[in-house]
């Protein structure tokens, strides 16, 4: 089956599993998902929101967090992972945008010029908050699934991107990456696939390699 078509099919069939749900990540402004993306880095979503629901009580703006002392955004992001880069990260980002007014950029181009944000962060943020699609969202979900199922070869997110990027309806980007960022929690787990009743096990090249 060529890539494209099983791109279809697969996404098809569990957009009927899943629905085409966008990030779980809490947030109640622009800015607030923005740095919830930006900790969730090597870290779960469940988490990132436990962290948020006090993060965001202490400190709320842009402002807030520019001008916080970096030891203060440390302890409260600490069980995130990676809390030092991601505070300094953090704090020199708000920075930016509070030279902005405030503002997040609409860009690809701009967002990713800001500290601590990656493509991947990026195409959440526009996905999710615009409808934006100027790339595919590929965390460690999408990439295992994507190349599980045969559809991308890539050996970083990167290189998985552009193939993705080559194979979709750019009108499937955002569903895309909805959808199998959810079976990858669900049914196509790192360690402990659930192979026996994976919805697209008749499509998928892991499945086929390992029956």
């Amino acid at each position: 089956m060529m890539k494209s078509k099983k791109a279809k099919t697969a996404l098809s069939i569990l957009e009927e599993v899943y629905g085409n749900r966008g990030t779980e990540l809490n947030y109640s402004s622009d800015f607030h998902l923005l740095i919830a993306v930006i900790l969730s880095a090597q870290c779960t979503d469940k988490r990132v929101n436990l962290v948020t629901k006090k993060l965001f009580k202490e400190l709320d703006t842009p402002e807030d967090f520019a001008n916080v002392e970096t030891a203060k955004l440390e302890k409260l992001i600490f069980s995130t992972g990676f809390y030092k880069n991601k505070a300094k990260n953090i704090i020199a980002c708000s920075k930016e945008i509070v030279k902005r007014g405030g503002q997040l950029p609409k860009t690809i181009e701009e967002l990713t010029n800001l500290a601590g944000v990656g493509r991947k962060t990026a195409n959440v943020v526009l996905s999710e908050l615009h409808g934006i699609s100027e790339g595919v969202v590929v965390d460690t979900h999408i990439f295992r699934v994507s190349t599980r199922l045969g559809i991308t070869k890539g050996k970083t997110p990167e290189q998985v991107e552009k193939e993705l990027m080559n194979i979709l309806d750019k009108k499937d980007w955002i569903k895309y990456g909805n959808i199998m960022i959810q079976h990858g929690r669900t049914r196509c787990k790192s360690r402990k696939p659930d192979c026996e009743n994976c919805e697209v096990k008749n499509i998928c090249s892991f499945y086929k390699s390992n029956s």
